[in-house]
């Protein structure tokens, strides 16, 4: 396999591969020059994909990235795997047309909240609820960075930026929430300047059998530098972060501070005064709808009085049947029924009009 990028219309038919030798990260490196910004965010997602992929033990003529526009849809062509760089925010939609008609490739898709939340939203939602066996990477940079600093669909309110000099009006999006309502079967959160937990969160959204959505909190030190500041910095990192973890009680600041639920409310304890322990704390489960609702909105929830850490982590996953296997079996029925039928009758469908003259 050369190094040069690859194209889905060379992949009309399937492709045996006999078992080669083990690859590693350079392997999925290719020969094109990175061309983001000195600094960008971008380039640790990059090198986190790169790591990960060698010990999914699938070839790299199965694995296929699909992207749409923006500065993280450049990310095909340095990936040594088949790929398509698409149009704005349609990558969905190719993404899923492949997988329909491909469903035994390996298909990620890299997308921005530029991208996949304005001018692509409405075919996340339909991917989502739809729940094809696919990987959505969202880079969250809170602003548009290819077309130079204008505001985003999660940029925050009264930001200032080229296209809003006095501040946007505009109530920002939550990915996760917007997620959570189009009913995906796999919701996640990390960030580029936390190597290690975003390795685990990328194994976790390819384990995953259904449409996988790991939000990235991605850095644009070029046009809003610092958005997730508190979340990367040692002095503040500790304090401003709550890791999830399937079966653990909700702690952060090195175990000082718990979540813990009154009623439907998160509220802060301090573990050290005697009053709560950990076992007072909210225990995380992943298979919890409803308490997944409550987590994706912790922190910008005007209701909710005090100071919450932002969440990072698998906030839900379950099952669900995925899109391409039910249409496998639609085919195989109707197959069935061939030379069976009568297509007169389907087409006149179950009404029928005598007309009398």
């Amino acid at each position: 396999m050369s190094n040069e990028m690859h194209y889905l219309c060379s992949m009309s038919e399937s492709v045996t591969v006999a078992a080669g030798p083990t690859l590693t990260p350079k392997d999925f490196a290719t020969d094109q020059e990175v061309r983001w910004c000195p600094g960008c965010g971008d380039y640790s997602i990059l090198a986190q994909v790169q790591k990960i992929m060698p010990t999914l033990g699938i070839p790299r003529e199965n694995i296929v990235i699909v992207s749409g526009i923006g500065c993280s849809s450049r990310f095909p062509y340095y990936m040594n795997t088949y790929g398509m760089h698409s149009i704005h925010g349609r990558a969905t939609a190719i993404a899923s047309g492949l997988k329909a008609t491909r469903p035994e490739l390996s298909v990620w898709i890299v997308t921005g909240d530029g991208d996949g939340l304005s001018i692509g939203g409405n075919h996340t939602i339909h991917l989502m609820r739809r729940n094809f066996d696919v990987n959505v990477m969202l880079f969250n940079n809170q602003i548009y960075g290819l077309t130079k600093g204008q505001y985003s669909p999660t940029s925050e309110t009264n930001k200032v930026t080229k296209s809003t000099p006095f501040g946007s009006i505009d109530h920002p999006f939550n990915p996760l929430a917007l997620a959570m309502g189009a009913d995906a079967t796999f919701i996640a959160r990390s960030m580029d300047r936390d190597p290690k937990h975003l390795q685990q969160m990328l194994l976790r959204s390819h384990g995953h059998k259904g449409a996988s959505l790991l939000e990235i909190y991605q850095n644009c030190n070029i046009f809003n530098d610092g958005a997730f500041e508190v979340f990367t910095e040692k002095g503040t990192k500790a304090a401003e972060t709550l890791f999830l973890e399937q079966g653990q009680p909700l702690v952060f600041a090195g175990g000082t501070k718990g979540i813990r639920l009154d009623g439907f409310r998160p509220v802060v304890v301090d573990l050290q005064g005697g009053q709560y322990s950990t076992g007072d704390c909210w225990v995380h489960d992943e298979r919890d709808f409803y308490k997944a609702q409550i987590l994706v909105r912790m922190f910008d929830d005007p209701s909710i009085e005090g100071h919450l850490p932002r969440p990072f982590g698998v906030f839900y996953e379950t099952d669900r049947p995925c899109y391409e296997d039910a249409l496998r079996l639609q085919i195989e029925e109707t197959q069935a029924l061939r030379g069976k039928g009568d297509l007169d009758k389907l087409l006149r469908g179950k009404e029928t009009w005598e007309i009398l003259a």
